[in-house]
């Protein structure tokens, strides 16, 4: 083992040490399921909002999004497009309403049991069903996660693929059970700066070794980008192709996805006040403004940077890898700093990490708040259902790690697929509760039951037949599920809401509350 690899584990070490010791302090603290769950609505503006969009964009964010900038072009940037304008939106118009509804009905601590208490469902089928949801969309999403940590282990230390998998996950895990929610958002503020520190400075200083060696334009061109430099650095061009307009939309799309994430949302949950939550505001759109736009640099700028070395070509590594190859040959071979190369790579761990440790989190509160709690056992007290709550991430995590065993499953695959999932299950349900006082219970489970079926069948179901091989309709149309499905759930959730009976005076009563902000709940 040479001493640029020792020094790179000893960050490694480090890192995940320190990410364990938080945890283990959280747990002294988690006394009940609200602490555990949303932290005592106590989160500051700072934490809040880094731990939100850390939390948000994950493994995508630096192995993803760089990797298919990396293979085909700026064009893939209108991904960045969408979420960017989601990110924006989601702030400004759901956060501070969500966090006053969650209030008013009924101190809900989860979006399940927020859907329930909005409508009044006293038989619990909101409350059941989109639980279910949450289980199915982020055994993929924690799945996608850990597939992530297992790449990095294995693109740096070289491990086999299943030990490296193994690695990630125990760590996650041990941190996750221990410290609950406000452990996960502490974390997560950590790995949100070192993230961004990463971003920012690593194709900076490529970008300054490429240019000091020649163009970046003719470098571009010797590396055999498609259609040129010219075609490779166009929003309009993908892979040598022009875009068509479905294509630009569907990508534009991501950002529906926002209003649907029950990892996010519980952040504007759990803010203390309306003041960190406007601090927060300002802070995050920042921070993804930056991010995104450092992410797409690295993609091109490491195209450049890697030359004569083709990521994706036979023998060589996925394109995926990208971030984590230019960090190990910037650190090792130009700056000669490999703990710092360390640190940078633990950026990438972070990214993982932050999101699967509120997948698992988010689940857990499904199972044990709101089906256990809710449904199987609603005398349980406090010590049950956290030790449900733990119990769940474990199995969770088993589950996600299971899937995520087969290496070739893409990250941006998984992501996509459980994006989808939510965005177009929850994402018209909650705009629809928090702004439309008409929107009654027949409505929102027709709109999370044909949100969620709409993605799976178009994501998954083998439909059409081209050339005698069955593929689904995602593939044959090129339109991303999570457009038809979001749309399909606001349509039924408005025609089923206007066919049935109207909400009652009381929901219409606490509508009117939450949106007169002179009323202080």
């Amino acid at each position: 083992m040479n001493s640029n690899l020792i020094w790179i584990l000893v960050a490694f070490v480090v890192y995940m040490a320190m990410m364990i010791c938080i945890g283990a302090r959280y747990m002294k603290r988690t006394s009940n399921s609200e602490d555990y769950f949303l932290g005592g609505r106590g989160l500051s503006g700072w934490v809040a909002a880094l731990s939100a969009q850390a939390s948000d964009m994950s493994g995508w964010l630096l192995m993803g999004l760089p990797g298919a900038v990396y293979a085909f072009g700026t064009g893939q940037a209108w991904i960045a497009i969408g979420l960017f304008i989601g990110t924006v939106c989601n702030w400004i118009f759901i956060s501070s309403r969500l966090r006053r509804y969650t209030i008013r009905a009924n101190n809900s601590l989860t979006l399940p049991e927020y859907f329930e208490n909005r409508f009044h469902d006293k038989k619990r089928v909101l409350l059941t069903i989109s639980s279910v949801v949450i289980v199915i969309f982020f055994l993929v999403y924690t799945a996608s996660a850990l597939a992530a940590g297992g790449k990095l282990f294995h693109a740096v230390i070289g491990i086999d693929y299943k030990v490296a998998l193994t690695i990630g996950a125990v760590v996650i895990l041990a941190y996750t059970f221990m410290g609950g929610f406000m452990a996960v958002c502490v974390t997560d503020f950590i790995q949100g700066m070192l993230m961004l520190v990463g971003l920012l400075l690593v194709p900076i200083l490529a970008y300054a070794v490429v240019t000091g060696d020649g163009s970046l334009v003719d470098t571009l061109n010797a590396s055999g980008v498609a259609g040129g430099s010219e075609s490779y650095l166009s929003l309009w061009q993908n892979g040598g192709e022009p875009y068509r307009a479905i294509d630009i939309i569907s990508q534009l799309a991501w950002g529906l996805g926002y209003c649907g994430m029950p990892h996010i949302l519980t952040r504007f949950m759990a803010v203390k006040s309306e003041k960190e939550l406007n601090k927060s505001k300002g802070i995050a759109i920042i921070w993804v403004a930056l991010s995104l736009t450092f992410a797409i640099l690295i993609g091109i700028i490491g195209r450049a940077y890697l030359y004569p070395t083709i990521l994706g070509s036979e023998g060589a590594d996925s394109a995926e890898n990208v971030f984590i190859n230019m960090i190990t040959r910037l650190f090792t071979e130009h700056y000669a700093l490999p703990f710092i190369a360390g640190i940078f790579l633990c950026g990438i761990l972070a990214a993982i990490m932050s999101t699967a440790d509120s997948q698992l989190l988010v689940t857990a509160s499904s199972v044990s708040e709101d089906i256990y709690k809710g449904v199987i056992n609603k005398n349980a007290d406090d010590k049950k259902v956290l030790r449900v709550s733990r119990i769940t991430v474990v199995v969770v995590a088993v589950i996600a790690y299971i899937i995520a065993l087969n290496p070739d499953n893409s990250i941006m695959g998984l992501v996509s697929n459980a994006w989808a999932g939510f965005g177009a299950a929850f994402g018209p349900l909650v705009l629809l509760s928090l702004f439309w006082k008409r929107t009654n219970m027949p409505g929102a489970v027709a709109g999370i039951v044909s949100g969620g079926a709409v993605v799976m069948i178009w994501d998954y179901l083998p439909v059409v037949s081209e050339a005698g091989k069955h593929v689904t309709l995602a593939t044959s149309t090129g339109i991303y599920s999570l457009l038809v499905g979001f749309f399909v759930s606001l349509i039924c959730i408005v025609v089923v809401s206007l066919a049935t009976k109207a909400p009652d005076e009381e929901i219409l009563k606490e509508f009117a509350d939450v949106a007169d902000k002179s009323v202080e709940l």
